[in-house]
């Protein structure tokens, strides 16, 4: 082997272990961003969601407590990054003020119900988490109009709410099917309901989880509201965070991306203490006890994990144990409204959906 052979592989091994070391240091001194920066300082997130939609976000009258699926996610955040679910202000948003909300720096993050679109991406400034809730627009009409389509209605009244996607949808659905429909637009998700049983319109459109939500928790007598079979669109939806901090908005994927895996890997509040490491517990063993995937996924035995993101490489075990997975915030909130998770898309991928966490590794 030549000298000038044997020194370029020296130097080739050299550089990769720089790389490799300096890899390592990122991962253990992540600097956090500003937004980050200024939830641990406050010791509080401040989270825009929903206060009118049962199930994915409701803010009890009575008590002024919040809770729903939306919520929940905010929750899960505060959770990664201070340790406490409950260390959250809750912004309640307009559909109409989702925009001020993001780019004024009012609020840290949104889970509220929010499409990802191409110009939301874009003009809004945001970058969006992965998708917690896969849905798609519908209509509810009155059951004693005995229709099953909407050109059924024709010659009739929709009502709508102001600067939502189901807006442009619903002009856009009428027009490619020649329907002679008008549309009544409304500032809210409340008055949009109101229209709709005072009889100003024989029909409604938003996306089918908010119908379902509004029938289950607003109607005297839900059977008498029918969702029509038809879905107009595809509504993506998830939290979101703006621009100027993408380590914040790691934080908030890699927390959504532990809750879906922490369901595939049968990891709950119930259990997860079972799949920590015990004090006395070499690392070799707790691998070969739960296995290598779940430890890098837990951050246990000396892998790295939360460091990545500049929290606590265990921060999955705090969310999780405070909060639950997915499929326990799913069944809190959104099964005792009717939405049926066996065979939607919104079950895990090896179920049929399209649930699925990157790898954490």
């Amino acid at each position: 082997m030549s000298r000038v052979f044997s020194r370029t592989i020296v130097i080739g091994i050299s550089i990769l272990l720089i790389v490799l070391l300096s890899g390592i240091v990122v991962a253990q001194d992540r600097e956090v961003g500003p937004i980050t920066q200024a939830i641990i300082d406050r010791g509080e997130l401040i989270c825009g969601v929903n206060a009118v939609v049962a199930g994915f976000g409701f803010q009890d009258p009575a008590t002024g407590e919040y809770s729903g699926f939306d919520v929940d996610f905010c929750r899960a955040v505060a959770a990664a990054i201070l340790g406490d679910a409950n260390a959250v202000t809750f912004r309640p948003l307009t559909a109409a003020e989702r925009q001020a909300a993001i780019q004024s720096g009012e609020i840290d993050m949104m889970s509220r119900n929010t499409t990802w679109t191409l110009s939301r991406d874009v003009d809004w400034g945001a970058i969006f988490g992965p998708t917690t809730f896969y849905d798609g627009q519908g209509i509810m009409t009155l059951a004693e109009f005995d229709v099953t389509t909407f050109a059924e209605l024709d010659g009739s009244t929709v009502c709508v709410q102001a600067g939502t996607t189901t807006e442009l949808n619903i002009t856009d659905y009428i027009s490619a099917q020649g329907l002679d429909i008008e549309i009544l637009v409304l500032p809210d998700a409340n008055s949009t309901w109101e229209a709709y049983i005072s009889g100003r319109c024989e029909s409604w459109t938003t996306d089918k989880s908010g119908l379902a939500a509004f029938r289950s928790n607003n109607a005297e007598n839900p059977a008498d509201h029918v969702i029509l079979t038809e879905t107009l669109s595809k509504e993506p939806l998830g939290p979101l965070s703006p621009q100027s901090d993408p380590q914040f908005a790691e934080i908030v994927t890699w927390t959504v991306f532990g809750l879906i895996q922490a369901e595939e890997f049968g990891i709950t509040s119930e259990n997860v203490m079972e799949f920590v490491q015990g004090e006395d517990e070499s690392d070799e063993a707790y691998a070969e006890r739960v296995g290598p995937d779940v430890a890098r996924f837990l951050g246990e035995g000396g892998n790295l994990s939360g460091e990545y993101l500049g929290l606590d490489n265990d921060f999955k075990v705090t969310v999780i144990s405070q909060v639950g997975n997915y499929g326990e915030i799913y069944e809190r909130n959104l099964t005792p409204i009717g939405l049926e998770r066996a065979g939607s898309l919104n079950a895990l991928w090896t179920e049929g959906g399209l649930l699925y966490a990157m790898p954490f590794r």
